[in-house]
């Protein structure tokens, strides 16, 4: 079991058809690679199934302060990991949903999961949202379905649900290339984030009677939310004890969203990009049941 730390009609048929696109135009060259460049992933020696290992980590990530916004904030939150000695540990990135593993094996992955989205209020830009309502922070949970076709790629699909901050449905899709060097891991690919019509008003909609107590925006009613980019990572453990990730992304807000007047500058930017750093603290504990 694993807990990974760390939001118009959703098409999807599209969502499950694209990491399937994605995986297969890479599974030839992670083939050739795999056979010069062996996974190199550390292990622990202790073996017993009553001992459990535990990975705490703490991130520290600068992004935008909320949807669409063009000024960004520094946040901090923790992870954990829990998985029995002996077994590796699984690849996460660092923009996964909060997850835990109902079934797990070498190429298949589901489970629950979720994310939180940051809220947009007043206090943010007191000078461009006058006349706006809040956008409560918001809840996503949902489901993951993760498949690797080869060892050197990985694909997963979320589908959530807004149940506070926004009743929207929402979904992310994405692959990842990973590639390991001795005590390094690089992984880099691409993201397609999708949400409906109630999604996208919440956090690029404009009422009438906010544009008129704003009075430079104009009524927007946006039908759906798409926005696409990538996300690359590079892992240095240390040892058995100590990891650490640094990574960057990026995403353009598209569409119908992509044309609010709160993405145009100066209220906001279509142009969203992460930084992070992650530290990894692991150690061993035997179970008690």
């Amino acid at each position: 079991m694993s807990h990974a730390v760390r939001p118009s009609h959703t098409p999807h048929a599209a969502l499950v058809a694209l990491p399937l696109a994605f995986a297969s135009c890479g599974c030839a060259m992670a083939s050739d690679l795999g056979a010069i460049m062996p996974r190199a992933v550390p292990t622990f020696t202790q073996v017993d199934p009553d001992t459990w290992i535990v990975t705490l980590s703490a991130n520290l990530q600068l992004a935008p302060r909320y949807p669409g916004s063009r000024d960004d904030t520094l946040i901090g939150y923790p992870a954990v990991d829990i998985r029995r000695a002996g077994e590796p540990r699984r690849f996460a990135a660092p923009d996964d949903g909060f997850s835990v593993s109902l079934y797990d094996d070498a190429a298949f992955r589901i489970g629950p999961t979720a994310r939180f989205v940051p809220g947009r209020y007043f206090g943010d830009d007191r000078r461009h949202l006058v006349g706006l309502r809040d956008a409560r922070f918001a809840v996503e949970p949902g489901l993951f379905v993760e498949f690797y076709p080869v060892p050197a790629i990985r694909t997963r699909l979320e589908v959530r649900q807004g149940v506070y901050g926004h009743h929207g449905t929402v979904g992310s899709v994405g692959a990842d290339y990973i590639v390991p060097v001795a005590r390094f891991q690089v992984s880099i690919g691409p993201r397609l984030n999708v949400g409906d019509g109630r999604f996208a008003r919440k956090y690029f909609g404009v009422m009438a009677d906010e544009a008129a107590a704003n009075g430079r925006l104009t009524a927007y009613d946006p039908g759906s939310f798409v926005s696409a980019g990538m996300l690359g990572a590079v892992t240095y453990t240390q040892d058995e004890t100590w990891a650490y990730t640094g990574y960057a992304g990026y995403a353009r807000i598209l569409g119908a969203s992509g044309d609010s007047p709160l993405v145009r500058r100066p209220f906001g930017s279509p142009d969203q990009f992460q930084f992070g750093l992650k530290v990894d603290y692991s150690f061993t504990t035997r179970s008690w049941f």
